[in-house]
This record gives structure tokens, C-alpha cells and sequence, in this order.
């Protein structure tokens, strides 16, 4: 039987290659989520996307699919001996990045594509050793990806794929002018395919797909509370500034959390949360912008293996990351933008499962509380348990953090810091 969140076509209806089919089969993916369904066959008809949807609605298989149906079917454009990927995606975020890389293995097991992730903060000789290799789908962030290009090892020239993803959040961090220097590199929309992705079809993030896209293109939008919010149980709790940590140690000790995410708005923040969660008996850890790369993926990988039950973190990590059975989100710090509110609570409730969401509504940040409740259309419920009956008598108080000044509230601006042929 087909679960509630997908939609009725299959995949095996779309006419795919063969080869994608087994993966699909291998991962056992038959029908469509609502985004794909509604992509897909315009994707693969030649159309020009620009969607709106959150992360864990399948947005990523579904441009993943398209570009590699493409680069399945189609000789590639690129002489001899130049190294020049066919597919070329950009993300905002080194998780993200991964996380594109990571579906993209997984749907083309049996294809033959060669593909390779780049980002800052690591690996910079293996990224450009498996570039130089020979590389069909090139997947990474604009700073390292433009280092890589300024340097020439590789062209853009035969760009036969684009996508987009995160294109809102792009604006957020400052690529911008990042992203339309390297499209104005790559062959003229009319001669490539262009998936962009964003949260929200912003007037900017349109402007940006009117002038790099082909005339025409096909706007896909679903509704975040249609494919994210609608199955995660909603809770507020107003408590003041002093009270937060004794509540968030007291819900903790009383909510059946399997994994849970603690949001926080700064990254001193999250320091502070999680050296109380320590000092009380926990185990967490943090994940913010400055946190080594090489560190960040060792979190990710335990959090996800249930090694690591409390992932303290910023909004680097509320978009591009699928992490089945979060099984809680807490927000300890509202977020100043809405749209973030929906990020971070679609962590959990992924994939058609369920989860809860609770939020603290303090003297610093309730002032968000009105906007974000406009944008989902509905009033947070309120938590009936007083905060006093929440807070745990025997709280033991964390050491203080040093006073820092360079505390930017958690942001990470990732600055710009011959191949074998596809044969099938």
C-alpha cells in the first residue's frame, strides 16, 4: 500500500533509464513525493524548473533524477581531454553539499557517472585531484568551487545541467554575486538545463531565475505547511531569559526523546546550552559555522547513528540535512525569520513519520512569535504545564563562558577563500 505522503505516479511511469530504475528499485522507491510527481515529467519533457519547497519533501532526487536522465541520453558536449563536468550544483552550505553528494551515490549506483563534492575547510588537494579525474556531476559551494575554476581545473563551458538549490538562503550568506559569476561562465540558458530550488519564490530569487533561465520557465510551488508542518505537533512555552536552561533540563528529563535537536540563535548560545546539558547528565554537542569541517561530518555521522542523542545548533544546520527519527526539535532561541521557524522544525516529522516541536518564548525574542504564526497560518499551542512544574529542582548550574565580542550570531560566509568520457 502506498503511504499518505507520497502521490500515486511512480517512477516506473516516467519512462527513466534503466539504470536509474534499479537504483530507485534498490532503495526502495516506487511513487513520487508531491514535488517530484509534480516536477519530474516537466523536467524530463526539456522544461526549466523553479520550485519551491522545503528539504525532506524529495525536491533533491527529484532534480538528481532529471540531470542524470539527461546525462544518460545524451553524448557529452566536451572535446576530448577537457575536464568539464556535464551537471554543475550549487548549494549554500558544506552539509547541504554532502548531502546532495550522498543522494546523488545513491540514485546512480548502477549509472556509471562519476561524481565528486567540493567545500571549504577540507580536503582542498583530494577535491582537486578527483575534479582533474574526471568528474560528470560537480556538487559544492560557490567559494571553493570558484577557487577550483579561477585556477582552471575545470571549464564550464559545457554546462549541459545547473542546478540551483537553497537559491534564498543564497541571498542569505552572501553568494550572490558568487552564483552569477559562475553562471555567466557556463553555455546560455537556452543551451542548458536550469533547476532552481528555494524556500520561498521570493521576488529576488525570480529575478534571479527570469535572468539565468530559459523564457517560460515552470514554477512549482508547495506550500510548507502542506509537506512539512502539517504532521509535527506544535508546542510553545513562555518562560523568561533566567528560567530556559532549568526548563530545557527539565523537558528533557521528561519528554521521550529518541534525537533531538536544540536550536539556538548564536553560536556563544550554543556553547552555553550545551555545557548545561553536560553539567546535567547529557550528552550533546554543538554545531555551528566556525565548527571544523572535519568535526562537523564526525557530529553529523553520530547524531544520525544514534551515537549522539542532543544536537546543540545554529541555522547552518536547519536546511540540507536528512537525518531520520529526529524525534524532537527544540527551539531555545525563536528564530528571527519565519521561514527559518518551518527549517527547523522540518528536521523531524520527515518522510511521512511524526514529531514535536517546542518552542520557548522568551523576553528576547517573543517579538517573533506574531510573524512566524502568520506565515504557518496558525496559532502555536501553548504548553498547559506551568514552567515552575517543568524546571528540575536539582539543576546544577553550568560554569560561565568567557565574554566574547566576536560572536556574529552564528552566520558562516564561505568567501572565495583530462577526464574520462561518459560512455553508456
Amino acid at each position: 500500500m502506498k503511504p499518505d505522503h507520497l502521490s500515486d505516479l511512480t517512477f516506473a511511469s516516467l519512462n527513466l533509464h534503466p539504470r536509474l530504475l534499479s537504483g530507485l528499485a534498490k532503495l526502495g522507491y516506487e511513487h513520487c513525493t508531491p514535488i517530484q510527481a509534480a516536477c519530474l515529467p516537466k523536467a524530463l519533457a526539456g522544461a526549466d524548473l523553479a520550485g519551491q519547497a522545503q528539504t525532506g519533501t524529495g525536491k533533491t532526487a527529484a532534480f538528481l533524477l532529471a540531470t542524470m536522465q539527461h546525462l544518460l541520453t545524451h553524448a557529452p558536449r566536451s572535446p576530448e581531454g577537457v575536464v568539464a563536468p556535464g551537471a554543475f550544483i550549487l548549494a549554500p552550505t558544506r552539509e547541504l553539499a554532502v548531502q546532495i553528494y550522498n543522494d546523488a551515490r545513491q540514485l546512480g549506483a548502477d549509472t556509471g557517472l562519476k561524481m565528486t563534492v567540493c567545500y571549504g575547510g577540507a580536503g582542498y588537494e583530494q577535491q582537486r585531484a578527483e575534479i582533474e579525474g574526471g568528474v560528470d556531476i560537480l556538487i559544492g559551494t560557490p567559494g571553493r568551487l570558484i577557487d577550483f575554476f579561477k585556477q582552471k581545473t575545470f571549464s564550464l563551458a559545457y554546462v549541459e545541467c545547473m542546478v540551483l538549490d537553497e537559491a534564498d538562503r543564497m541571498f542569505d550568506l552572501g553568494f550572490i554575486d558568487d552564483i552569477r559569476y559562475l553562471l555567466h561562465k557556463m553555455p546560455k540558458p537556452a543551451d542548458r538545463k536550469s533547476y532552481l530550488f528555494s524556500a520561498t519564490l521570493s521576488h529576488r530569487v525570480l529575478e534571479l531565475a527570469f535572468e539565468h533561465m530559459k523564457p517560460g520557465v515552470e514554477k512549482i510551488e508547495i506550500e510548507p505547511e502542506q509537506v512539512t508542518a502539517e504532521r509535527v505537533k506544535q508546542q510553545m512555552v513562555h518562560v523568561s531569559n533566567h528560567d530556559k536552561l532549568p526548563l530545557l533540563i527539565g523537558l528533557m528529563r521528561t519528554l521521550e526523546a529518541t534525537r533531538t535537536m536544540v536550536f539556538v540563535n548564536t553560536k556563544r548560545g550554543c556553547e552555553m546550552v550545551e555545557r548545561a546539558l553536560i553539567k546535567n547528565g547529557f550528552t550533546a554537542a554543538t554545531l555551528s559555522g566556525d565548527v571544523a569541517q572535519t568535526r562537523r561530518l564526525k557530529l553529523l555521522e553520530e547524531f544520525k547513528a544514534g551515537k549522539l542523542p542532543i544536537l546543540v545548533a545554529t541555522d547552518v544546520a536547519a536546511r540540507g540535512l536528512h537525518i531520520t527519527g529526529v524525534s524532537h526539535v527544540i527551539n531555545f532561541d525563536l528564530p528571527n525569520e519565519a521561514a527559518d521557524y518551518v527549517h527547523r522544525i522540518g528536521r523531524t516529522a520527515r518522510a511521512g513519520t511524526t514529531g514535536d516541536a517546542i518552542s520557548f518564548v522568551c523576553e528576547s525574542h517573543a517579538y517573533s512569535l506574531p510573524e512566524i504564526e502568520h506565515y504557518i497560518g496558525m496559532k502555536v499551542p501553548q504548553i498547559e504545564a506551568t514552567v515552575e512544574s517543568l524546571k528540575p529542582a536539582d539543576y546544577l548550574v553550568p560554569e560561565r563562558l568567557p565574554r566574547r565580542d566576536d560572536d556574529k550570531g552564528g552566520r558562516h560566509h564561505n568567501r572565495h577563500s583530462s577526464g574520462p568520457r561518459r560512455r553508456y
